[in-house]
């Protein structure tokens, strides 16, 4: 019988919080009785659009860079990523005295890339539905001696990510149901690892915009499914395939996945923009429509929510929000 070692473990993410701590934000926890009521469940929200960048992803981005030797530091950090991803190695970059490279796609939200070079980082474009990140960012990094950090297909970028759903338990206690957005799976993988291992009887559900079902398509097939570049309003997750070390955790480890609209999430933007008074990015928000909506279906007694950020501009979360949007 052969055994297959997990790529991270509750160890890594254990060890990961050791190095963001004082670094990363512990982030607060939410609750709402009229949220509650909506659900029918104690609601808890983790709220990392109030994380350093604006969402969790500083975590996995700090953590991989944090691990990197001196001399890969003074080369410099390469990276792809429509926004999030974008300002975090970035960010680490500046931190830890090195220089980033960021390969983000042309119609990336303005606000995000004007945060990414406010942060130092030198940005290189590409088109989104015709181009190859992976490949443009991969090129870049061999031709000028960088260190390339993913977005989520890297263990010290899982074991980071993981970080926000261990301190969410650590202020909860056990929880029934863990509910967390997916994109390239980083987030979900980390989180799940954290969950399953405290609490092995806690149901982890994902949750993907109805365009972008790459991730739920792939674990009903058993294997990774391509699909074309989604256009949804939840542009951190509009992927094509999810990666495939996430997948590999994500398939022993995420029970469901729940599919939201673009209509879903602008409605779970506005609530939680006037009942809860943050403001949610459209990935951020599509757990929170998962719950509002019902599709994460019915709802255990207490369910832990990460709301994974909130990188958005006025004007646009004006246009998203607007009733006849």
């Amino acid at each position: 019988m052969t055994t297959t070692t997990p790529p991270v473990t509750l160890d890594d993410v254990r060890a990961a919080a050791a190095r963001l701590k004082g670094v990363a934000h512990r982030t607060p926890v939410l609750r709402s009785r009229t949220l509650d009521a909506l659900v029918g469940a104690e609601v808890h929200l983790k709220c990392e659009n109030f994380q350093r960048v604006g969402a969790f992803k500083f975590r996995g981005a700090y953590h991989a860079a944090s691990r990197l030797t001196p001399e890969q530091l003074t080369r410099g950090i390469a990276a792809y990523s429509s926004g999030n991803h974008a300002q975090a190695v970035a960010l680490a970059a500046r931190e830890l005295g090195s220089a980033a490279v960021i390969v983000m796609p042309e119609d990336a939200p303005p606000s995000k890339r004007d945060a990414t070079a406010g942060y130092g980082a030198e940005i290189v474009t590409y088109d989104r539905y015709s181009g190859d990140r992976v490949a443009i960012a991969e090129a870049l990094a061999a031709e000028r001696g960088l260190t390339l950090i993913p977005p989520y297909e890297h263990p010290h970028v899982i074991a980071g990510q993981g970080t926000a759903a261990l301190e969410l338990l650590e202020e909860t206690g056990e929880l029934d149901a863990l509910v967390a957005p997916v994109g390239g799976g980083g987030l979900i993988a980390g989180s799940a690892t954290a969950a399953k291992a405290l609490h092995p009887g806690i149901r982890v559900i994902g949750v993907e915009p109805e365009a972008g079902d790459d991730t739920k398509r792939s674990l009903e097939a058993g294997h990774r499914v391509s699909i074309p570049v989604p256009r949804t309003i939840a542009d951190g997750q509009a992927l094509h395939i999810p990666g495939e070390l996430t997948f590999s955790v994500n398939r022993r480890l995420v029970d469901a996945v729940a599919l939201v609209s673009d209509d879903e999430i602008r409605a779970a933007m506005r609530f939680a923009f006037e009942r809860l008074k943050i403001v949610l990015e459209p990935s951020g928000a599509t757990p929170l429509a998962a719950l509002l909506s019902g599709r994460a279906g019915p709802p255990p007694r207490r369910i832990g929510v990460i709301l994974s950020g909130g990188n958005i501009d006025t004007e646009r979360f004006a246009r998203l929000c607007a009733p006849d949007a």
